[in-house]
């Protein structure tokens, strides 16, 4: 895999801002209405941008359609204090990731997060992936000195996963495959994946299970998960009648049809010596 960074410097960066000043909990509590428990989150800003001084950044390298339909590039996320936060999130990663990884890892041993009645739920990434290698590999840390702790993540990280996380993965780690990004081809059966559909019908029908009542199914459901669309209008109307795996198959399709019309069809190039 490859370790180079995401982020790059523009040509045209202005100097470097000041770091944002460092909160007590880098964690925040899930507010949504499938969030049935308590579930605490990490995130960082959804797929490509801007930071303030300048760096561009893709946070989830692996987008496919999703980037186009994506709930946390609408909406409140878009919010300028929201953006900001999870920009200062990903700034802080990347340039004082040792840092970064020693506050997390002490914040995990506060009482907040290990109540006497029940276990605590974090779901690493409501929005944004594993961009890198060192940093999933420093998520991988944090969650085995965190045994008590459970976390879970949707990712498009497929090949990563694969590579690092499957053949030796933290006991307290649980992680399904999201359609709609360009490693689906990847996505074999018996891997726990998630698929958006227009609505909960189509989803039933397809013979899914709903994640709506709870985000944790996420971590405990079973291998077929749905997820109807948000409610979001101009993204429905985008998405259609299809499902993210649909959708992206047949961009998969197009893009195929458009490098042969290029190149001709593989089988019919001539062989290298």
């Amino acid at each position: 895999m490859n370790d180079t960074a995401i982020p790059e410097n523009s040509t045209d960066a202005p100097a470097a801002a000041a770091a944002p000043a460092r909160p007590r909990f880098l964690l925040r509590e899930m507010r949504s209405s499938c969030a049935t428990q308590r579930i605490y989150k990490w995130s960082l800003p959804a797929f490509a941008g801007r930071l303030p001084d300048g760096r561009t950044y893709n946070t989830c390298p692996s987008a496919g359609i999703c980037k186009n339909l994506c709930y946390a590039r609408a909406g409140t996320f878009r919010f300028s204090n929201v953006l900001r936060s999870h920009e200062n999130n990903l700034q802080y990663v990347l340039d004082e990731m040792p840092a970064w990884e020693n506050q997390m890892a002490e914040e995990l041993t506060h009482a907040r997060y290990h109540p006497r009645d029940s276990r605590t739920h974090i779901r690493v990434h409501d929005s944004g992936d594993y961009f890198r290698e060192d940093y999933l590999d420093a998520w991988l840390r944090i969650m085995r000195n965190a045994p008590e702790v459970v976390f879970y993540s949707y990712t498009k990280e497929v090949a990563l996963f694969e590579e690092r996380v499957r053949p030796k993965p933290p006991a307290n780690f649980r992680w399904r495959y999201s359609y709609g990004g360009t490693q689906d081809e990847l996505i074999e059966p018996g891997h726990n994946h998630v698929d958006v559909f227009p609505d909960e019908e189509s989803l039933a029908e397809a013979g899914y299970t709903s994640q709506a009542p709870s985000d944790l199914r996420g971590a405990y459901g079973p291998e077929t998960l749905g997820i109807p669309a948000n409610n979001i209008p101009h993204l429905k109307k985008r998405q259609g009648a299809s499902t993210f795996r649909a959708l992206q198959r047949a961009a998969n399709a197009q893009k195929r049809e458009r490098r042969e019309k290029r190149s001709g069809p593989a089988s019919r190039r001539p062989k290298a010596d």
